[in-house]
């Protein structure tokens, strides 16, 4: 076991790595660039888009299985989770306050890699023997650079379907257990059950009932974690300013020790506001493309305007109300870090109630970010051995909540977390490669030209 974690953390420390972070970072700024900052510039036809993909239309001419609006809520159920309350806090514990301005353009970048990843998976997206539509990394991989790299797509889907099971069930559901533990006094083998049961009759529903759901808790629970912390910012108004100043100022000046703060340089300013950014939204990572690859559309630029939009909600809103609610306070400076230096920030503010706020928001973040990762391990897994091993993948994902609340996770976490950034290579290959194609998708869009799904191209090609 000794072995296993050292074997797994010189790996880890490589793939979470500057050369990954370095790749991660300048595939989004040559997208970015090659937009010509059309994300950043179209930012609000993305929110009008998304206005009114809100449902689905029986009888409209557009395939895929969840509405536009679903599409990026599933997206979302999975990305906003515990990096939004645990992560935002060890960047500022560990990088400063200047964390905080490299998470945001880490965020304005990945934009565009989310953008390019959602126009990908619904151009090459296919369907499977149930007539549903299937994509992601692993299908335009396949489809898009031709069979001979299909190793390539297997790679992603195994490492998929393995991080799932970590990052995605087993850490989130030990996270919920901690987090009631702490706040409420529930035992870890209740928390287990009850996720177990209420995740189990979402799942085994497949993509229309998982979207559904995360069409409507996820935008609550934004919205509520959004308020909660608005209501702490009122408190603290006359420190905001301050806490901006603090995040512009030391982005490009290293922040001396104080108090039980050791203090941090530039360079991990730097790579802790990238890292956790990148932790947080997964712009890169390849798992938002497969829940977006079920759209009802039949355009992938109009999917792609709304699915960038998941790394400016994530990061650009969440992250940074948490980030301000723990500037404002003090206790970054006591040496505290992860969600236990968010619920003190909170409880700050908001003595006796913030700490239970916190855990609130942190089990509804991590049951939902469970939902999301069910359905991209699943067609991770599907990928790999076949539609008929979905049921057996839905169960076996169900069965490992409980024992992810109540087992000690060192080893699977960095096992998953490992997996987890080994999907952005080949991920990264793809989008480097294929950029071409998302260029000219783009172009001829907004030329009013038309551009084609991956469903219409088979029907057009036989």
């Amino acid at each position: 076991m000794d072995q296993l974690n050292t074997i797994f953390s010189a790996i880890n420390g490589v793939v979470w790595g500057p050369l990954m972070l370095i790749l991660l970072f300048g595939v989004g700024i040559y997208l970015q660039l090659g937009l010509k900052l059309l994300p950043i510039r179209k930012l609000g036809l993305g929110f009008s888009l998304l206005w009114r993909g809100r449902r689905s239309d029986a009888d409209s001419h557009d395939e895929g299985e969840i509405s536009p609006f679903n599409a990026l809520m599933t997206a979302l159920s999975a990305t906003i989770g515990t990096g939004n309350i645990a992560g935002v806090a060890t960047a500022i514990a560990l990088g400063g306050p200047g964390a905080v301005f490299w998470m945001w353009l880490t965020a304005l970048v990945g934009m565009a890699t989310k953008f390019a990843e959602a126009v990908l998976a619904v151009r090459y997206r296919q369907t499977d023997s149930n007539g549903d539509h299937v994509g992601g990394p692993m299908y335009y991989i396949r489809n898009g650079l031709g069979k001979r790299w299909a190793w390539l797509g297997g790679m992603f889907a195994f490492f998929g379907a393995v991080a799932a099971f970590g990052i995605g069930n087993t850490v989130q559901a030990n996270s919920v257990a901690d987090a009631l533990t702490t706040s409420f006094g529930v035992p870890a083998w209740l928390t287990g059950v009850i996720i177990m049961v209420l995740a189990g009759a979402v799942i085994l529903g497949g993509i229309k009932r998982i979207s559904s759901v995360a069409g409507k808790l996820v935008p609550l629970m934004a919205v509520a974690y959004f308020a909660a912390g608005a209501v702490v910012l009122i408190i603290n108004a006359d420190q905001i300013g301050g806490a901006l100043g603090t995040i512009f100022t030391h982005a490009f000046q290293p922040i001396a020790a104080s108090g039980g703060f050791a203090g941090a340089a530039v360079a991990a300013a730097i790579r802790f506001g990238v890292a956790r950014g990148i932790f947080s939204n997964e712009a890169g990572l390849g798992s938002a493309p497969i829940a977006h690859a079920a759209a009802q559309t039949r355009n992938p630029v109009r999917q792609g305007l709304i699915a960038m939009l998941g790394t400016f909600i994530d990061t650009l809103v969440v992250c940074t109300m948490t980030a301000l609610v723990i500037l404002t306070s003090t206790h970054w400076l006591d040496g505290e870090s992860g969600a236990a230096l968010t619920s003190l920030s909170f409880d700050s503010a908001l003595p006796g109630v913030g700490q239970h706020i916190v855990a609130i928001a942190l089990s509804i973040f991590a049951f939902t970010t469970i939902l999301g990762w069910s359905f991209y391990g699943e067609k991770c897994f599907q990928y790999l051995f076949g539609d008929r091993a979905i049921l057996l993948y839905r169960i076996l994902f169900v069965l490992a909540v409980p024992i992810g609340a109540m087992a000690k996770l060192d080893l699977i976490w960095l096992v998953a977390d490992t997996f987890n950034a080994m999907m952005a290579i080949p991920n990264l290959i793809a989008l480097a490669l294929l950029s071409p194609v998302v260029f000219k998708l783009t172009r001829d869009h907004f030329a009013g030209k038309t551009v084609l799904p991956g469903e219409a191209l088979e029907d057009r090609d036989r």
